[in-house]
């Protein structure tokens, strides 16, 4: 897959606080990055950069062979962009602000109607196009952000988190939506909803205090979590101290601990938690079997991407940056 942005050392300082330092990535055609970070560690900075809001302190960035430095106009023709908050003037209808921002992308006549409506259709504004913007909800506002973002095609998406004051039903669609636009763009989405990157993203890049500390897949990610395969095993209460013994003394297993069950179940619950975070699944159903053990429940997990974000950023998140 071809690359369409080259972020190379991107390094961005306010006075004496480094907000981003020294970050480098690339992202190919099809890809759906996930950037996340906690609050203040440098991710909204980032985009602003690579969109040409901000100039760095020091490195640079391409997009689609568009250097953000020296051809900024270009690279502005090659991204589509939702920032925070609500891109559009509260005393404009939806329907007048996207016929603006048409015009302001070039677009005349026939094909600047047939890309509004596109947009419009895309994302579901229909019963709100001549309220004034100031009006709407804040999924609604959102998706009035996202409508002007993709109005234009274009090749590389920055979206600054794009389900943000969604319902459930919308960010559905929303997520939807950026699955079938990713066949053939870059989707770089920043966001602080873990279960976002499950949903649509093909690969998760985290930033803490404005450097990069995880590149790799959600599988990847998923798999730094102690619970990455381990085992909830629900039993009979009964058999609960010789199941506990039995579990402890599997090879693979490195910690046996009992969990909380139902009051009244008559049942025992338990996580095992694999050595090195190699599958124990088999290990613990034999033992059941042989047991005779009266299982109410088995399950292996994959994984916690909270726990994960957490001991990767906990204690290098300071301040308030953006």
């Amino acid at each position: 897959m071809a690359t369409l942005v080259e972020i190379k050392s991107l390094s961005k300082k306010f006075g004496p606080i480094t907000a981003v330092d020294g970050i480098r990535f690339d992202v190919a055609r099809g890809e759906v990055l996930g950037f996340l970070g906690p609050n203040g560690a440098g991710k909204s900075t980032t985009m602003k950069m690579l969109t040409c809001f901000l100039t760095p302190t020091s490195g640079t960035a391409t997009v689609c062979g568009h250097d953000i430095l020296s051809e900024s106009v270009k690279v502005r023709r090659k991204i589509g962009y939702l920032p925070e908050g609500a891109p559009a003037w509260g005393d404009m209808t939806p329907a007048a602000f996207l016929d603006f921002i048409a015009q302001i992308r070039g677009y005349r006549g026939a094909e600047k109607k047939s890309r509004i409506a596109r947009a419009i259709e895309r994302v579901g504004l229909e019963r709100v196009l001549r309220q004034p913007v100031d009006t709407l909800s804040k999924g609604f506002k959102r998706r009035v952000g996202l409508a002007q973002a993709i109005l234009h095609d274009p090749e590389v998406l920055v979206l600054d988190e794009p389900t943000d004051g969604l319902d459930p039903n919308q960010k559905h669609d929303v997520r939807a939506l950026i699955r079938e636009m990713a066949k053939d763009k870059v989707i770089i989405l920043s966001t602080h909803i873990l279960e976002e990157v499950e949903a649509v993203c093909s690969r998760a890049v985290i930033i803490a205090r404005g450097k990069l500390i995880f590149d790799g897949t959600p599988e990847k990610l998923e798999a730094k979590s102690r619970h990455h395969n381990a085992v909830h095993l629900t039993i009979a209460a009964d058999q609960g101290a010789g199941a506990e013994k039995a579990l402890a003394g599997i090879a693979g297993i490195e910690s046996v601990e009992r969990v909380e069950a139902a009051p009244d179940s008559g049942q025992v619950s338990f996580l095992a938690f694999p050595k090195n975070g190699a599958s124990i699944i088999g290990a613990v159903s034999e033992a059941a079997r042989n047991g005779g053990w009266k299982v109410g429940g088995i399950r292996s997990e994959t994984g916690r991407l909270d726990d994960v974000f957490r001991e990767l950023t906990l204690g290098t998140a300071g301040g308030e940056r953006k």
